[in-house]
């Protein structure tokens, strides 16, 4: 085990942790310079630093809702709130959606006397959908 956070990996690549993560996880793509990079972090042969460059498909989990409870609690998350969030955005915004393109993440730990808590902030592009 290198003991390498993924905050680390994020510096190193010059990107966000929550970017970072998601790309090494898949999810993200890449550039030759950012692969290089990573693979010199984790000692990555050449074939694994090209497949790095490479645009992935997103949204790969393995089941269409996840068994993993972590990722479940957030589909859990989205499927009791999602109608407020939507209804919320189209006060304020109008009919449209938030980009998951144009889009950032940061997640923190958030201290708490009764148990800390994970703070999750997402920034989206407010795309409003055209009329023609």
């Amino acid at each position: 085990m290198k003991n390498i956070s993924w905050a680390d990996v994020a510096a190193a690549v010059g990107k966000s942790k929550e970017w970072t993560t998601a790309a090494c996880l898949g999810q993200m793509v890449f550039t030759k310079e950012q692969a290089e990079k990573v693979g010199a972090l984790f000692e990555l042969p050449d074939d694994a630093i090209a497949w790095l460059q490479i645009a992935p498909y997103k949204g790969s989990l393995p089941t269409a809702i996840s068994t993993d409870p972590l990722i479940y609690r957030l589909n859990e998350i989205v499927s009791v709130y999602g109608t407020t969030i939507k209804e919320l955005i189209h006060e304020e915004f109008g009919d449209g959606i938030m980009s998951a393109i144009d889009f950032s993440m940061d997640i923190s730990r958030e201290p708490d006397p009764k148990g800390d808590r994970v703070k999750i902030v997402m920034s989206g592009k407010f795309l409003a959908y055209k009329t023609y």
